[in-house]
């Protein structure tokens, strides 16, 4: 009984092992575009779902430095576990601001045929590590 609950455990986890790296490349390669002041690049990474929503890579880069600074210029950028929830997976990515401020970020992401991009991205700051 054991090994065949393992198993499946196993089974569960393994395709979100094999998306990974790729999912993470997209959100590594959108912050870099960020960083780079490229907002036309980050604009790539995004879904058709923010595009719609946006318009325009410069309307979309506003909105990251405005409401996601810490995503803009992040002092440091961790992944830590990717979770698939709701039929849809979620990277949880930990950023560290300016101000030495970390935070949560769980990135939605949908698979295109272009590759994957990032749909949504919820914030929360990261609990204090001494707390």
């Amino acid at each position: 009984m054991r090994l065949s609950t393992l198993f499946a455990l196993f089974m569960l986890s393994a395709p979100a092992a094999a998306q990974e790296g790729p999912i993470q490349n997209t959100i590594r390669a959108q912050i870099e575009a960020f960083q780079a002041d490229d907002f036309v690049r980050a604009f790539t990474f995004a879904s058709p779902n923010i595009h719609a929503l946006f318009g325009t890579p410069q309307a979309f880069g506003k909105m990251v430095r405005e409401g996601y600074p810490m995503v803009y210029r992040p002092t440091d950028v961790a992944m830590l576990e990717l979770r698939f929830i709701g039929g849809a997976y979620w990277q949880r990515v930990r950023v560290t601001d300016a101000k030495g401020r970390a935070y949560w970020l769980d990135y939605q992401m949908i698979e295109r045929p272009e590759g994957w991009r990032i749909n949504a991205v919820q914030m929360q700051e990261a609990p204090d590590v001494g707390a």
